[in-house]
């Protein structure tokens, strides 16, 4: 006896009841539902600032990760530094060997360096893959400031460096008086216009906030106009050189009238005190 054929069916099957939760009005009331939920999830969510924590999870999550690939810090180079201790610029960086590159802030690290005395300006850049470049252009030394009976090292933008060892410094010239070191860079700028004076040149005493009063070697006072200051001092370069006033028995030499020099052999009680700064 032989079996029946079994035929595929070519027709379409016998519709089925469509469960509840398949049917499009079940579907939309859900979204609904689910996008309400959201809505005031994520409203919660970032009063408690806890997406931001969650970024800034995977952000770490991420700079660690990198480390392990090879970007993290292997070196520092340095370029301009001069005064600045190693070990203090290397603690301003704040990094060390074998941290992640992409974890180095650098404006921070820039804004702790520029804190340094001897720190002017300062770049700070990421070389990938681990390399940190540190560029720093330093202060320079111009003069010692006495002020108040202390002492400090200043440059020529009249910034204070050092404060306390300075014994290195102590062949600098000292200038005096409260605003002194603003006005400084221009004394010297007039003093090193005859640069055979300027060696003889040991202190600077700023007068009634206008003028100078200068030391020389052998406790010789000059005293600088208000004005033209620069011609004065050329003129007391001529006459050392025509004459050689300063290598007789002065005390006192004036420069403040333009058409005459007047010297003084004899000392007087209105001389060049350091840290009085009262004549006028």
């Amino acid at each position: 006896m032989s079996k029946p054929q079994v035929t595929k069916a070519l027709s379409k099957p016998r519709k089925r009841a469509t469960p509840v939760w398949r049917r499009d009005w079940f579907r939309m009331a859900v979204v609904s539902v689910c996008l309400v939920a959201l809505g005031g999830t994520g409203w919660w969510t970032f009063r408690t600032g806890l997406m931001n924590q969650m970024i800034e999870t995977a952000k770490w999550h991420a700079i660690a990760t990198s480390a392990h690939i090879g970007l993290q810090i292997d070196e520092v180079l340095v370029v301009g530094r001069r005064h600045t201790g190693r070990d203090e610029l290397l603690a301003a960086l704040g990094t060390t060997r074998g941290s992640p590159i992409l974890a180095f802030d650098v404006n921070l690290a820039k804004e702790r360096v520029a804190r340094l005395p001897w720190v002017r300006r300062v770049s700070v850049e990421r070389m990938f893959p681990d390399t940190i470049l540190l560029t720093v252009e330093e202060r320079t030394p111009l003069a010692l400031w006495q002020n108040e009976g202390s002492f400090a090292l200043i440059d020529y933008e009249g910034e204070v460096i050092l404060r306390d060892r300075l014994d290195d410094y102590r062949d600098l010239m000292i200038v005096v008086g409260a605003d002194a070191p603003v006005h400084a860079a221009t004394l010297m700028e007039t003093l090193g216009s005859q640069p055979e004076l300027l060696n003889l040149v040991r202190a600077a005493v700023r007068v009634g906030g206008r003028r100078w009063n200068l030391r020389l070697n052998g406790g010789i006072d000059v005293r600088l106009p208000e004005e033209n200051a620069n011609t004065a001092w050329l003129r007391l370069a001529q006459y050392q050189r025509s004459h050689g006033v300063l290598e007789r028995d002065v005390k006192v030499v004036d420069l403040r009238l333009p058409d005459r020099l007047i010297v003084r052999k004899s000392p007087v009680i209105e001389g060049i005190e350091l840290g009085a700064g009262q004549e006028t």
